[in-house]
């Protein structure tokens, strides 16, 4: 096989005989396994309890009644979780992993699903290898096998590499020799498809939620079963309230109803171009209080293009045009230029020396262009052009040592034979090029000139030099400075309006980059992230006050939001500080290097467009658009969401707590029960059941960008929710026994009471939702339409109960019988109180903290 690769026939042909590039899947957990593990909950354990004590009881009624909403729940989650584990593959499919190759004689980027044995693989510093490949060509190469031996530590490899590996050092071609199954790794595939079993903290936080309400349940009934014991009630009387104050207490909704919440936040979020690699992330980057953000591609478009050119010999020319609709060149006096080796000795040189030290490809065939490789590279191929210079691989100078771009070296360079004479070229930071070059004191200073000129335009700034390296062992020395390249990478449109919402949403955002800091403060200052040279520190910087100790180290940091010439294990150590001063972290990032920033970062997010597969994988959220203000749209998501839960809760807390309430004051009172099992069964059913899964899909209500970030550390259960809770659930609980009790003493029979009590729980409840769509926003100042799913789930909970009173059969088995209009219209006017009495708590509390109405932003506001 060529060094052509295959042709586009050929990959055909071979993918229809080996099949795509996939591992084994690992095992699905089968209908009936997710099916058995709905009933491993505190709350269903009661329940089950329940049941058991209605059988033993003879309520053979209750005893059915209350299987079937075990069943119903664990038909429910299970239908939940089957959807999950499909969702989670069309994710996994969002995000595919990527390799280059060659493909009828050109680079080309391919889904490394597509792979197969013949293949000409290119690999880089901070690709996942896609296949098992014979090396060919290899320039300090080295892979991370950890995920086939265990081992971390990189290896140099100069044979075979192994699919599922990760490159972590310079560069190596070779042929494809295994894909899928037929891999090493494919033969191992139990030890790579481990399922996790951490649960994620905000799961976690819930479950320990419900266990505090399962016992605080359980010990309230055995206070209650007690009390009426030793007024000397009948047994079976008190074992049937304890069944009711168990079924009344619990919301058995609630797992579900949280787990469609995250769910729905997580398919906003792809929408809003944020892939959700992990559950947690959905609610954790609405937590945010601090945005470290790369500056080229997140902030900037990444399109690298060299506009100006500076010669040691003082010319300067522009760039005629951006891409490649223009090849010429135009000097200072506005004169196009003709460039060859004879008329423009020093210019053809840097653009020669721009091309040699190149990783990229850029090829004609047909009037198309075939590029791929890095913005940079890319961008001295097309000056290269514009300089009619040989950009064919076959036409130049022959290569005899390649050294690749590292992030820690800040330069690349080639050793060529150019005239049977060994050539370096060297293209990289000035900084780093100025040690390698001989050059006087005047001559440094005129550069130093020049650089700052040009990145304090923006620019981003990078040196060349070349020449004839007198020991291979240390060729960077004696070098000659040939100029420098001003290159342009603006600002994305929406950036400045996405870094200024975020500053309203009280969100601190800091630009980290490698780049010169006269450029990072040109850009920073457009962004509005800083106003002077003094807001930018240097990686230099940051060194010389870790040596001074991890205080100082913390100050400086506290105390910048640009941090330029920053070097990557600097990143993380940023990552660190930031956490170490109560910030909670997004970081982006999106090379082999940026990885330990991302996994000590509360929420990693990585480029999903031009970012390396180790960033994607060690990340939270991956960003399909590489877009900043696809971050903010996903705080806004993420603060909706956790809104959303905090809804949820409210109205199944309240509500179940108003019927203990109801319970409690009958027992003190010493009156018959309000409520059966049955009926509470029924309730929560007909109305929770419907309607906290219908608040999931609330949107925003407006004011989510004016929030502040919310503490890791606070509670779901703040002093604003304990107050709507307790004031929610004792209004309908004393209405509720006040309904009870009075019908009784009009001379109603305890059936009588019992329906018309029930009837107006279920209204009770059909508002309570209602209240439930804003914690502090007026329900008429909300958009009644804007969730509509609610408003129908709130009819046909209405129209089910009402048709229930009908139905002969089930109207005998739930006690119910049907009402006059007159009273279903003063239980509903009585029910309106409850409106009242929170839209006056909601006017306390914007009062009190002087809340200004709720603003128009939102995450659409960025599209």
């Amino acid at each position: 096989m060529a060094l052509h690769g295959l042709t586009s026939q050929q990959a055909h042909t071979l993918l229809q005989q080996y099949g795509q590039n996939c591992l084994p899947k690992p095992p699905r957990l089968s209908f009936i396994t997710l099916f058995i593990t709905q009933f491993k909950s505190a709350f269903i354990y009661v329940l089950l309890a329940a049941f058991l004590m209605c059988l033993l009881l003879g309520q053979l009624l209750n005893a059915i009644f209350i299987f079937a909403v075990l069943m119903l729940n664990a038909i429910i989650g299970t239908v939940q979780e089957f959807s999950a584990q499909q969702a989670a593959d069309a994710l996994s499919k969002m995000v595919p992993l990527k390799s280059h190759v060659i493909r009828d004689g050109h680079p080309l980027t391919i889904s490394s699903m597509d792979l197969v044995p013949g293949d000409w693989l290119m690999l880089s510093n901070g690709d996942r290898i896609g296949a098992d490949i014979r090396i060919e060509k290899y320039n300090q190469f080295k892979v991370d096998e950890s995920a086939l031996t265990g081992e971390s530590v990189s290896v140099n490899k100069t044979d075979l590499a192994f699919a599922g590996t990760l490159v972590t050092h310079g560069r190596a071609e070779g042929e494809v020799i295994a894909t899928g199954t037929n891999t090493q790794i494919g033969q191992i595939a139990d030890l790579v498809h481990q399922q996790g079993g951490a649960k994620p903290p905000l799961m976690q936080r819930i479950e320990r939620f419900t266990l505090i309400i399962a016992i605080a349940t359980l010990v309230i009934i055995a206070l209650i079963f007690g009390l009426t014991l030793i007024r000397g009630a009948d047994l079976s009387q008190v074992f049937l309230l304890g069944v009711a104050l168990a079924v009344s207490a619990i919301p058995e909704g609630l797992p579900a109803a949280i787990t469609v919440t995250l769910a729905i936040g997580m398919k906003r979020m792809s929408k809003a171009n944020v892939i959700v690699r992990k559950l947690v992330a959905v609610e954790s980057l609405g937590s945010c209080t601090y945005i470290a953000s790369d500056k080229t591609g997140t902030l900037t478009v990444n399109e690298m293009t060299i506009s100006q050119v500076w010669l040691t010999n003082g010319d300067k020319y522009h760039v005629a045009g951006t891409g490649l609709a223009s090849t010429g060149l135009i000097n200072k006096h506005g004169h196009g230029v003709h460039v060859s080796s004879d008329d423009a000795p020093q210019l053809y040189q840097l653009g020669l020396t721009g091309i040699l030290a190149n990783e990229a490809h850029l090829v004609f065939d047909d009037d198309k262009t075939h590029s791929d490789g890095d913005g940079v590279d890319l961008a001295f191929l097309t000056l290269g052009y514009k300089l009619n210079l040989p950009m064919q691989t076959s036409r130049r100078p022959p290569q005899t040592q390649l050294f690749p771009y590292e992030s820690e070296n800040q330069f690349s360079a080639s050793i060529n034979k150019i005239d049977g004479q060994l050539v370096i070229s060297v293209k990289g930071a000035v900084e780093k090029l100025l040690t390698m070059c001989k050059l006087s004191d005047a001559e440094i200073e005129q550069i130093h000139h020049e650089t700052h000129w040009m990145a304090r335009h923006g620019y981003r700034v990078l040196a060349l030099a070349s020449g004839h390296p007198c020991e291979l062992d240390n060729p960077f020395t004696g070098l000659t400075f040939l100029g420098l390249a001003a290159m342009s990478d603006p600002l994305r449109e929406d950036a400045i309006e996405a870094v200024s919402l975020c500053q309203k949403a009280r969100i601190k955002v800091a630009m980290i980059t490698g780049d010169h800091p006269v450029t990072a403060l040109a850009l920073s200052q457009q962004l509005k992230l800083v106003s002077d040279k003094d807001d930018v520190v240097t990686g230099a910087q940051l060194s010389q006050a870790q040596q001074q100790g991890e205080e100082a180290f913390d100050v400086l940091v506290a105390q910048h939001r640009v941090f330029a010439r920053v070097q990557p294990k600097q990143k993380m150590e940023i990552t660190q500080s930031l956490i170490r001063q109560g910030e909670f972290v997004a970081m982006t990032g999106d090379g082999v290097n940026d990885a330990p920033a991302l996994k000590h970062a509360h929420v990693g997010i990585a480029m999903g467009l031009k970012g390396t597969d180790v960033a994607r994988e060690n990340a939270d959220l991956v960003l399909t658009d590489d877009k900043f203000s696809s971050i903010v749209k996903g705080i806004i998501e993420g603060r909706i969401v956790y809104n959303n839960i905090r809804k949820v809760i409210y109205l199944l807390i309240s509500t179940g707590a108003a019927e203990l309430l109801l319970f409690i004051l009958s027992v003190l009172f010493a009156l018959p029960i309000p409520l059966f099992p049955l009926q509470i069964l029924w309730l929560n059913l007909v109305t929770n059941g419907v309607q906290d899964v219908a608040l999931a899909f609330e949107p925003a209500e407006g004011h989510e960008i004016e929030q502040p970030p919310r503490k890791p550390s606070e509670p779901i259960f703040d002093r604003l929710m304990l107050e709507r809770v307790f004031i929610s659930a004792l209004w309908m609980g004393l209405v509720a026994f006040g309904l009870f009790s009075l019908t009784l003493k009009m001379g109603a029979t305890e059936e009588t009471a019992r329906n018309l009590t029930l009837m107006l729980m279920v209204l009770f409840e059909n508002v309570h939702a209602l209240n439930s769509r804003s914690e502090r926003n007026s329900l008429f100042s909300m958009r009644w339409f804007s969730n509509p799913l609610l408003l129908v789930g709130i009819i046909i909970a209405q129209t089910i109960h009402i048709s229930a009173s009908y139905t002969p059969g089930l109207s005998d088995t739930l006690g119910l019988s049907p009402i006059s209009i007159q009273q279903w219209l003063i239980l509903l006017a009585t029910a309106l109180t409850l409106l009242i009495v929170d839209e006056l708590h909601k006017r306390y509390c914007r009062n009190k903290h002087q809340i200004k109405p709720a603003a128009s932003v939102t995450g659409h506001q960025l599209e």
